[in-house]
């Protein structure tokens, strides 16, 4: 029988015509199949997304934080729908008083906390556009976009604000005013009256528009409610603007496509708010509860005390980046492995017998409850006890990791696939169809999806298994780059946006993103590199956590620079009688060796030509990160600060390496 497939054709594919590739057929999502999904009537705008669910849900429990008695946290205390509301009018008014109209910049800069959405909600109300600052690049970039937006007032975390008064003096001919979303020492006042900037505490800016009553002004759906800047691999951070129309429609289409798999999102549902909302994924995953009427409860912003947190809130909804879902693989598995012999082999059957249930097309929660009650509810209670899906975003997720998850957390465990250009959410796998295990899954119904031909790196959108760049089309889309027309203009063509992402279309309507366009480079005897469809397949070795491969034009093999994971080495030097902590053990030839055998065995595996298999390693213990510049917020590499980081270590490999004969 064959398999169901969960996308329709609604366009014919073109050959190549006109010194133009080839182009795949146009597919959308089979929820779509009689158009895609209005936005709820009366949804124009961000603001309408908040009002409408304060009108339904007035007394529901909105924003959460954990009370701190003691110094030591409580349990969470929540504001409704209708005390956030009466906050964020006030904040609207005094935004007002202080000069802001709408069109204004506003920024909003510091770890994800309840002052963060009531500051985005009065953007909302006022028609201002809300400007995220990062919280992860340093003030660099603040003063950056500052800068480049004309930011006019900046809502700040209060552990911020010192970050924020180094932008001086170059910011201060755009800022005016600054609120700390708490306190303000004397010595900040002073700084900022020094570059006649406006200092406020959050409860004395609250009371600056008591008397006043603004009016709110007419919002649209084409207005822009936010710009977003992408940190971007190399460059300066580009300033995405988002309008209105794209947020309501991506939620017009997310709550079709959970509907449609009997898994929506009510009023009774909490999330827990951690990932940044300065990115996209976080963002839209909180407006998209808020229009249902949802609990958010923060973190308290320290990753050693989130499982803590998630134990008090007991979280439905789970989000979370391949690397977060990486340490609750890797501690599950350390805590496996240390067990007796006894629960090993318990978990060890369990596991199987469970997957081998699911592989047959059983429901996760109707292969084994018995395993499930019995070996995996300790997973399900370390998650708070409550989740019932696990979405996984903004970066690849491993297969083996997706597949442990899908079992042993006893929930859904979906991954999808969006850029802050496509307001996130463009594709996300299914609840119970384990074939869409490695990939993003089907579109999203509120976009077409295309695959435009790749003939330099041998991708074919018309071939027997379509590959090519993935191209996006619908309402979701951004409206371009601010004040960057000409970037806007290669990357948005005729409708089309153009991702750089490679992706393979699977028999049931899922897309595998299999490569990155300008992740390619060429060796010295003329071969092409893609680098990215490599580096996911030596991923597969269980003894890396994460692995950057190098090549030139003028040297002829590859290299590589490994992370290697923590407990495979340390069980490795153990049984090898290699002794030393683990950042000796990485310096040892003999561990430098059998990482590196590890790799030719995935590479022969994997049947990798001769040129894709690494020639030299070099074991580094502490993992690519952004304190360094090595990686993007959304943990993507930066190639090109990485080879400046590791240039000698490089240089090295290729003097010492066994060059193979020419």
């Amino acid at each position: 029988m064959a398999e169901k497939s969960y996308i329709i054709k609604v366009e014919e594919g073109k050959a190549a015509a006109d010194g133009k590739p080839p182009i795949g057929p146009v597919y959308r999502s089979c929820f779509a199949e009689n158009g895609f999904p209005a936005p709820v009537p009366g949804m124009e705008s961000c603001w309408d997304i908040f009002h409408i669910s304060v009108q339904k849900h007035p007394d529901s429990p909105m924003l959460g934080r954990r009370q701190i008695v003691d110094g030591k946290a409580g349990k969470y205390v929540w504001q409704t729908y209708k005390e956030v509301y009466e906050t964020v009018m006030k904040l609207g008014n005094s935004i007002r008083s202080c000069g802001v109209e709408k069109g204004g910049k506003c920024g909003i800069y510091g770890a994800n906390c309840p002052e963060w959405i009531i500051s985005m909600e009065a953007c909302n109300a006022h028609g201002l556009y809300c400007v995220p600052l990062y919280d992860t690049l340093g003030s660099g970039a603040v003063e950056f976009i500052i800068c480049h937006a004309e930011v006019s007032i900046a809502f700040v975390e209060e552990k911020k604000i010192n970050e924020l008064l180094k932008t001086f003096p170059n910011s201060s001919k755009y800022l005016r005013t600054i609120v700390s979303f708490g306190k303000v020492t004397p010595e900040q006042k002073a700084e900022a009256e020094k570059h006649s900037l406006a200092i406020y505490p959050w409860e004395e800016f609250l009371k600056l528009g008591e008397s006043k009553n603004f009016d709110l002004p007419e919002k649209t759906k084409s207005d822009i409610c936010t710009i977003m800047y992408t940190s971007g691999t190399t460059g300066d951070p580009k300033g995405v603007l988002i309008s209105n129309c794209s947020i309501v429609t991506l939620i017009a289409g997310v709550k079709l496509l959970l509907e449609s798999v009997n898994e929506e999102l009510t009023e009774k549902d909490v999330y827990l708010s951690y990932l940044p909302l300065a990115h996209i994924f976080d963002r839209v995953i909180e407006e998209f509860f808020i229009s249902r009427g949802a609990a958010i409860g923060f973190w308290r912003g320290d990753v050693k005390l989130l499982v803590e947190d998630i134990g008090e809130l007991k979280p439905s909804i789970f989000c979370a980046v391949p690397r977060v879902l990486d340490r609750i693989h890797s501690g599950l598995a350390q805590k496996i492995s240390g067990g007796s012999l006894l629960k090993r082999k318990l978990f060890n059957v369990a596991y199987s017998y469970k997957f081998g249930y699911m592989k047959k097309g059983f429901k996760h929660e109707d292969a084994s409850s018995v395993c499930d009650k019995v070996v995996f509810n300790k997973v399900r209670k370390g998650l708070g006890g409550n989740v019932r899906l696990i979405l996984s975003g903004a970066a690849p997720l491993s297969s083996h990791v997706e597949e442990f998850l899908r079992v042993v957390a006893c929930c859904h465990v979906l991954q999808g696939y969006g850029l802050t250009e496509t307001c996130a959410g463009t594709f996300v796998s299914l609840p119970n169809e384990l074939s869409m295990l490695g990939t993003v899954g089907p579109p999203v119904p509120n976009v077409d999806i295309r695959l435009e031909s790749v003939p330099e790196m041998e991708y074919d959108a018309l071939g027997s298994t379509p590959r090519g760049e993935i191209c996006i089309r619908g309402d979701t889309l951004f409206s371009g780059y601010y004040k960057r027309e000409d970037l806007t203009s290669e990357v948005l063509i005729d409708g089309w946006f153009h991702t750089g992402d490679i992706g393979e279309w699977q028999p049931n309507g899922s897309m595998k993103i299999i490569d990155r366009m300008k992740n390619i480079f060429k060796l010295s005897q003329g071969e092409y590199v893609a680098v990215e469809n490599l580096e996911n397949i030596y991923g597969l070795a269980s003894v890396t956590d994460s692995i950057w491969i190098y090549g030139n034009s003028f040297e002829s093999f590859l290299v590589a620079i490994v992370n290697p994971n923590k407990h495979a080495l340390e069980t490795w030097a153990a049984e090898n009688g290699v002794s030393g902590d683990f950042a000796s053990i990485c310096q040892n030839p003999k561990a430098r060796q059998y990482i590196f055998e590890e790799l030719t065995k995935i590479a022969k595996e994997k049947k990798l030509k001769g040129f894709e298999f690494i020639k030299a390693v070099h074991l580094d213990p502490v993992p690519f990160d952004m304190e360094r510049d090595l990686l993007t917020p959304t943990y993507k590499k930066k190639r090109p600060q990485l080879l400046t980081y590791y240039q000698s270590v490089i240089d090295n490999m290729y003097k010492t390496a066994n060059k193979p004969n020419a």
